[in-house]
């Protein structure tokens, strides 16, 4: 079972800290190929919604109010450690994070820079393409836009 916190920054423990960084750059970094600048100074503003199962963070998004990141509050970071995927941990961790935008934020209008290959997982979160696909860190991205009030049913 998963179970997921939010927090801010300075609320983060030096090792859950550590565990995110580590399993960012696991994914983004070595499972993708991708060499890019992780820890961007952007951290402090997030706010952190961990998946944790077993003691050990094997989920992972980071939020961001309105004009902190994009005009509207947006999703970033989104990740599941590859030997749980199959487990669905990613819609879990994106209801959960959707939710904390709605209720800390004040927010219904969520961006998020997606990776294009997994578009349709998001079209499954309610969130809808918007603009021309475009390179990110040498990896295809596309907007999308989450625009209602209601949470999707999954």
């Amino acid at each position: 079972m998963l179970k997921i916190e939010v927090k801010t920054f300075s609320e983060l423990t030096l090792q859950e800290l550590y565990s995110i960084l580590q399993l960012r750059s696991e994914v983004f970094v070595v499972e993708q190929n991708c060499v890019y600048q992780d820890i961007d100074g952007k951290d402090e503003k997030a706010l952190h919604v961990l998946g944790i199962k077993n003691n050990n963070i094997i989920a992972y998004t980071r939020l961001f109010k309105p004009g902190d990141y994009f005009e509207y509050a947006s999703i970033g970071r989104v990740v599941v450690a590859k030997n749980e995927r199959n487990f669905k941990y990613g819609y879990d961790i994106m209801k959960v994070s959707m939710e904390a935008i709605k209720t800390r934020f004040k927010a219904h209008t969520i961006k998020i820079s997606a990776q294009a290959y997994l578009k349709t997982f998001y079209n499954n979160c309610g969130f809808k393409e918007i603009g021309e696909a475009y390179l990110e860190d040498g990896i295809p991205h596309i907007a999308m836009l989450y625009l209602n009030s209601k949470l999707p049913v999954k």
